[in-house]
């Protein structure tokens, strides 16, 4: 075996080169303005310019879409640092690929040369709309409609909990087209713009955590579309949206570790300066191993992302297992070191003073979106049992 055998088990030159650029990036443009995003709900301007300046917003947009054409893992590479100084922040690469990615799998080239190439020169954004108020978890059971009316589909109905809504000029949207076809297949896929009519948006989300992330629902009142914005075959939107979330679930265990990440930095710095009893509570075993506990389980959800952010860059037949496990570990992880970095600053980690309850309060999302936890375990245990 030569040395080469093992470049699966390190980042190549370039991946590390990048990190470092968007490590720099994170920390001068995106940092000095987290705490003000999170205290006023807003969305985090700074960071959206900062990101389309240097190409990091959608890296994931392939070049003869003019974008830049990072694979999976340079794209997790890029949201990890972003979320671990800012997850709001964090939410435009992965929430444009998220909204784009279902055109990028299943669209004719000319609908991907028509909306790709605005997102990738930052003109636009896309959201993701699946979910709705009665159909979270069980997709399948949307309301949504879409219904052809000559030369035009005519959609009704809502989706709920659409990150960036009203910020996107895009938005990816699944929608019931044979309401008497057999569940699951009888949903197709459509592009919606901002400015169609019969499109708005709702109020936002007042939420615990991601405030500089607008969370709105998506409203249709008989909006109507050109019959040329669906994405894919008809009735095979929900397979589409499901194959999508098998990648896009390895971006929110990057977004996950990124926080994780953040809130080790933190703690770290903040145990080396603080003195009790006469020396660093460093030095104290317990913090150490606090500290040795939390880097550990990070180090494991770090591994396991990018394995999986490498099989969906190859389209590995396991990747709907390792894009949930990923996804899964990362964000339980994130949630268990942000709480232990909340208790290690002590009083402080429970003030704004510190980012480190922002960071915990963060970090519970990632649990949710995309897919409870509790539904990761059911496709890791159906994927075990198929075999």
């Amino acid at each position: 075996m030569t040395a080469t055998d093992f470049d699966l088990y390190r980042l190549s030159d370039e991946h590390l080169e990048l990190r470092d650029a968007v490590r720099t990036l994170a920390y001068d443009k995106i940092a000095p303005y987290a705490a003000d995003v999170d205290a006023h709900s807003r969305f985090p301007q700074e960071a959206y310019d900062a990101l389309v300046a240097s190409d990091f917003h959608a890296p994931h947009v392939p070049v003869e879409y003019d974008g830049v054409g990072a694979d999976a893992l340079a794209t997790c590479i890029v949201i990890e640092e972003v979320a671990r100084v800012c997850a709001s922040s964090s939410l435009i690469p992965a929430v444009n690929k998220l909204g784009s990615l279902p055109l990028i799998l299943g669209g004719t080239d000319d609908l991907k040369q028509r909306y790709l190439p605005p997102l990738a020169r930052g003109e636009a954004a896309f959201s993701y709309g699946l979910s709705e108020r009665e159909a979270g978890s069980d997709t399948a059971a949307m309301k949504t409609r879409a219904v052809r009316d000559g030369d035009h589909w005519v959609l009704s109905g809502q989706k709920s909990w659409i990150t960036n809504a009203g910020i996107s000029e895009y938005y990816t949207v699944l929608a019931v087209t044979d309401p008497d076809g057999r569940r699951g297949a009888n949903i197709s896929a459509f592009i919606v713009e901002s400015s169609d009519p019969g499109f708005s948006v709702g109020s936002p989300e007042k939420k615990l955590g991601i405030k500089g992330s607008p969370t709105r629902e998506l409203l249709f009142d008989d909006c109507r579309i050109p019959e040329d914005r669906l994405i894919g075959e008809l009735g095979h939107g929900l397979r589409l949206a499901l194959r999508t979330l098998d990648h896009t679930r390895v971006t929110i265990g990057a977004q996950a570790i990124g926080i994780a990440q953040g809130a080790l930095d933190l703690a770290l710095n903040y145990v080396k300066e603080r003195k009790q009893f006469g020396k660093r509570i460093a030095d104290f075993q317990g913090i150490q191993f606090m500290l040795a506990d939390m880097a550990m389980a990070l180090e494991a959800a770090r591994q396991m992302v990018y394995v999986a952010a490498a099989k969906s860059e190859r389209g590995d037949a396991d990747l709907t297992f390792f894009g949930a496990a990923a996804k899964c570990l990362a964000s339980d992880t994130a949630m268990q070191v942000t709480t232990d970095a909340v208790q290690l600053l002590g009083g402080y980690g429970y003030t704004q003073d510190f980012p480190a309850e922002r960071l915990m309060r963060d970090a519970k999302i990632t649990q949710i979106y995309e897919g409870t936890n509790q539904i990761q375990r059911i496709v890791m245990a159906r994927q075990l049992l198929a075999g």
